[in-house]
């Protein structure tokens, strides 16, 4: 057990109480007729509940122990245990973060005034679905484990069809019905299975089940299954673009900044069941998630859809992490202890940056819908000028997301390449370093991408008259973003300290392997090397700014430039989001499906007439679909038995028991 100062308050049970303060806010606004007072008072609690939750996470992250609570809540279903140890400690942080932030920007973005039909429903399960993830992660008991998975998958429902009026949002909302509950069919079959092996509902204790028999394969491809579907490894993947481009935007942060993490969850947690791993394992794992990545970055840089392009970047992000453990699974069980020391220390370093930047960008882009009252990029442009705070706070949001220096997506990325590197010197695994350039190829079209996204929204000049008529956001709006920028700088310039933050949680996965390591300081001197060069970066960054603010007070001189013939250039001469990721697209042409419509001109003076680039969903529209097709016209008949008439469905019933009865007799 741990210990605390006297009169110290327990950590644990702060947590839990966050938990629930968060599972509570929108009910108030469910009763008060006064519009907004609901809003606000959930926006207090939210504050309240990461005011408590964070430092208690804290806490007990670095205490390094577990804190286990058991509840008799008389189900047959064995007793119902809350437990903390500093992995579930670690995925609390994000939860409590991106919760507080997000319901803080929702009082601008979607204010009750403006939204008093939706505003109630959209509060109250905001407030739920944080809840839900900060109890999953202390859950211990299978049988709870899925009631609070089903309770966040549900609230996550609900949310994403707000606007439920649009036939966009009813297929995405439908689409990610089936793959969640798909998924949760699978985990019934994890956990099923672990049940048979155990003898038990709680979920084994660390190291305490060996993968060797034949049913453990079953186990590990259940829970691939169950829990990368809501991950979002491709291809499971195919909910995630819809729902993520048409949930409100700060539903979008939560969403992909930590629910996609409640997946990655799950697939750290039942690694830690095992103590003997096979190499199959952790290959499997880094196949999937250099796929993932890959191939989301791809469909990335294809999107003109603003929030289209941060979802499949979504999926990008989340190969990485599972790459990464997929690399520390290899290290492991090859005992390879550096290895896998610096590849679960990248998966999660890059979990915590994901958790930073992307609900940044998905925040940064609500501000822009705001202004705009689009998605389409190809609509944009020129509102760097209109909206400089918020265009400099995206910025440093696709600076991190590219995994540019001096920012924290750098040092994540930077481990993961230390520890493949690190296997070229007499290492049976010395052919991993073959993902390097995969992991070059991926950082680079990242960097198309949000060069593409920055350009063409903020850059250049209005392409229509709502962005040229584009406003700055309110201060609701821009202190999440503010923060969220902030700790994205502060972790790139002072990485050690990020490392020493998960390195409790590092520990608790994998005990052996960060023993092993003889020099684990010798880590912490890198990334300080590391801080010393961003330091100089950003102090160079602050010297050119400081010239180009004195440069400007100098006498401007003007005069006419060469223009290749066109004097008098227009909006419609920029190149537009489409445009610019066309060549770069091109290349993956046999992944990426571009729906392309190009008109025929004729005569002197032709009509006016459009170019339009579709980028389809492949696996979804190729694949997932028409199996689905063939499945619903071979079972059609079973329509019939539906008519509608109780006391048949009362003989359906009688009949099952029947034959239930007769087969356990």
């Amino acid at each position: 057990m741990y210990s605390f100062p006297q009169g110290f308050p327990d950590p644990a049970i702060l947590a839990i109480i966050a938990a629930l303060i968060t599972g509570c806010a929108g009910i108030p606004g469910l009763f008060l007729r006064t519009a907004g007072a609901g809003q606000v008072i959930a926006v207090g609690m939210q504050m309240l509940a990461a005011l408590l939750g964070i430092p208690a996470a804290l806490a007990l992250l670095f205490a390094r122990a577990t804190v286990t609570y058991t509840l008799n809540w008389g189900l047959p279903f064995g007793p119902c245990e809350l437990a903390i140890d500093p992995l579930s400690a670690f995925f609390l942080l994000p939860v409590f973060t991106v919760g507080a932030a997000g319901s803080l920007f929702a009082v601008g973005y979607w204010p009750a005034a403006e939204h008093r039909s939706s505003e109630r429903g959209l509060t109250f399960f905001f407030g739920l679905l944080t809840s839900s993830m900060a109890l999953l992660v202390m859950a211990r008991n299978g049988v709870f484990f899925l009631m609070t998975w089903e309770i966040m998958a549900l609230s996550a429902y609900f949310l994403l069809v707000t606007e439920h009026e649009r036939e966009d949002v009813r297929r995405a909302g439908i689409l990610y019905l089936i793959a969640t509950h798909t998924g949760s069919a699978a985990l019934l079959v994890f956990f099923s299975l672990l049940v048979a092996r155990t003898g038990s509902f709680l979920l084994p204790a660390a190291g305490s089940l060996s993968a060797l028999p034949p049913m453990m394969m079953s186990v590990a491809v259940a829970a691939l299954l169950g829990f990368g579907a809501k991950a979002g490894i491709m291809p499971l993947h195919v909910w995630l673009p819809s729902a993520h481009a048409n949930a409100p935007s700060h539903v979008s942060a939560m969403m992909s900044g930590v629910m996609l993490k409640m997946g990655l969850y799950g697939i750290f947690r039942t690694l830690t069941f095992f103590h003997d791993p096979p190499l199959l394992w952790g290959a499997v794992l880094t196949v999937a998630g250099i796929t993932s990545a890959l191939a989301g970055i791809a469909f990335a840089a294809a999107q003109h859809d603003l929030k289209r392009l941060l979802a499949y970047s979504s999926i990008e992000n989340i190969g990485i992490i599972t790459t990464a453990l997929g690399v520390a699974m290899l290290g492991y069980s090859s005992h390879s202890h550096t290895l896998a020391y610096l590849g679960l220390a990248a998966a999660l370093l890059h979990i915590l940056n994901h958790s930073l930047f992307k609900p940044l960008l998905f925040l940064g882009s609500g501000v822009v819908i705001h202004a705009t009252g689009t998605r389409d990029m190809n609509l944009m442009g020129g509102l760097g000028k209109r909206m400089p705070k918020a265009a400099l706070l995206f910025l440093i949001g696709v600076v991190a997301i590219c995994g540019i220096p001096p920012l924290n997506g750098f040092v994540s990325e930077f481990l993961l390449y230390l520890g493949l590197f690190s296997q070229l010197h007499g290492s049976n695994l010395a052919y991993i370093v073959l993902l390097a350039p995969a992991l070059a190829l991926v950082g680079g079209l990242a960097v198309i991408s949000f060069t593409k996204l920055y350009g063409s929204v903020f850059l250049g000049t209005p392409r229509n008259s709502t962005a040229a008529h584009g406003h700055e956001a309110g201060a609701t709006m821009l202190m999440p973003m503010g923060f969220f920028a902030l700790c994205c700088v502060a972790i790139g310039l002072f990485p050690q300290f990020a490392l020493g933050l998960i390195s409790p949680a590092l520990a608790c996965f994998m005990p052996m392997a960060t023993a092993a390591v003889v020099q684990p300081l010798e880590y912490m001197a890198i990334l300080g090397r590391l801080s010393l060069l961003g330091i100089l970066l950003l102090a160079t960054a602050a010297i050119a700014l400081f010239w180009s603010l004195r440069l400007r007070r100098l006498p401007v001189l003007s005069a006419p430039t060469w223009g290749c013939g066109y004097q008098r250039a227009t909006a419609r001469m920029q190149y537009v989001a489409s445009s610019f990721s066309e060549i770069a697209i091109s290349v993956f042409d046999g992944i990426i499906r571009q729906r392309s419509e190009r008109p025929v001109l004729s005569g002197l003076f032709p009509r006016p007439a459009r170019c339009v680039d579709l980028p389809s969903e492949t696996v979804l529209e190729r694949i997932i679909t028409p199996v689905f097709t063939v499945a619903g016209s071979a079972f059609a008949f079973l329509r019939r038995l539906q008519h509608g008439q109780m006391h048949v469905y009362m003989i359906y019933i009688f009949a099952t028991l029947f034959i239930l009865m007769i087969w356990a007799h």
